[in-house]
């Protein structure tokens, strides 16, 4: 009887944890884009487009990701995400003359701070507002 009462215990409390995560395609909302100007501002190569896709659960904004057409640009994969309380974004791209390049963008008291790992280069780069400020080659 033990077990009975345990396992109903379980399944009731995963049941009312359970979330529905939905995603809508929308325009960025005031909060995003400020955020992906600022961004593009001092780094040009993550590109500015209003289209975004949130991902919901319980009426929040859990996450938010941009799609790129690619067919006409020089990436094979280009992705950028924005961190639910827009002070953060994460990139990944990959192209013949980069190879894959990967980071994030954090916005601290208006700074844009930027760390981005180069696997073709073997480098990890860190800049402030466009500028670097540490680079180091990894062998």
């Amino acid at each position: 009887m033990k077990n009975f009462s345990l396992l109903f215990a379980l399944i009731f409390t995963t049941v009312s944890f359970a979330q529905t995560i939905t995603s809508k395609k929308e325009d960025a909302n005031v909060e995003q884009y400020a955020l992906l100007q600022k961004v593009n501002q001092y780094y040009p190569d993550i590109t500015l487009n209003k289209s975004v896709t949130n991902f919901y659960a319980d009426g929040k904004i859990i996450d938010t990701q941009q799609e790129f057409n690619l067919d006409t640009s020089k990436f094979s994969s280009y992705k950028i995400g924005i961190e639910p309380d827009n002070k953060k974004l994460l990139f990944e791209y990959v192209s013949d003359e980069t190879g894959k390049v990967y980071g994030d963008v954090t916005i601290f008291k208006g700074n844009a701070l930027r760390t981005t790992f180069s696997e073709k280069n073997n480098e990890i780069n860190v800049a402030l507002n466009g500028k670097s400020v540490y680079l180091k080659k990894i062998k």
